[in-house]
């Protein structure tokens, strides 16, 4: 599937406002969340939102899918799997244990605050620390399941392909990672999450199939996790 630039650009611009922000503000306000404080989300609001989220992508990927495509989604969006893409579990693994920890040395080195040990796992502790019992099973749900699949689509299935077949191989890879990268609006992140995106995003380039791409994700996000319980 070939899908131009600006239809893929539109496509998730309409994902991102209408799952991001109308859906899943709708879902948490009939949840009784007050959207107008700073109150933190439990981890079952955390879910609402991002599953409203996912509906909304998964929609317009159909969309897309229908009118520049084959209608198919699976195969418009390369998503397959062989039994080597298992590999992409450990390397995805590898890249949140011994990768991260690497490419961040410099960076605490030259601004110790800012890429603290502590402020790089912030995010990740709260989420570990605000999770007891099923809400444990529904975290492991959201972060190691839901968002390899979904992201996965989006960011490599649909945005990272239209970016190569516009500007070229390496540097559509490149722009498809800084676009997940900034996405998750976590500055302190940034370096971390666009090395991913690279990673992701290679293992797609590598196979031609989306499935090592999802795979290296679910390591990666399950490593990340196994390290916040810790």
């Amino acid at each position: 599937m070939r899908v131009p630039l600006r239809v893929a650009g539109f496509a998730w611009v309409t994902g991102w406002i209408v799952g991001g922000l109308l859906l899943a503000w709708l879902a948490l306000a009939a949840m009784g969340v007050d959207l107008s404080g700073d109150q933190d989300l439990t981890i079952p609001q955390l879910s609402v939102s991002a599953v409203a989220q996912w509906t909304a992508f998964g929609a317009v990927l159909f969309v897309v899918s229908r009118q520049f495509g084959t209608g198919e989604p699976l195969v418009d969006y390369a998503v397959a799997f062989r039994p080597i893409d298992l590999l992409a579990v450990p390397a995805g693994v590898i890249a949140q244990v011994a990768a991260l920890p690497v490419l961040y040395w410099p960076l605490q080195q030259l601004w110790p605050d800012t890429f603290s040990q502590e402020a790089l796992e912030e995010r990740a502790r709260d989420l570990a620390d605000s999770a007891s019992g099923g809400a444990v099973v529904l975290l492991v749900l959201v972060v190691a399941i839901g968002a390899p699949i979904f992201e996965e689509l989006v960011y490599r299935g649909l945005l990272q392909r239209s970016l190569v077949d516009t500007i070229g191989r390496w540097p559509g890879l490149v722009a498809a990672s800084l676009w997940f990268a900034a996405i998750h609006l976590a500055p302190v992140e940034l370096p971390g999450l666009f090395m991913a995106g690279m990673v992701f995003g290679g293992a797609m380039h590598l196979t031609g199939r989306l499935g090592p791409a999802m795979l290296a994700h679910f390591g990666f996000n399950a490593a990340g996790l196994a390290i916040a319980f810790s």
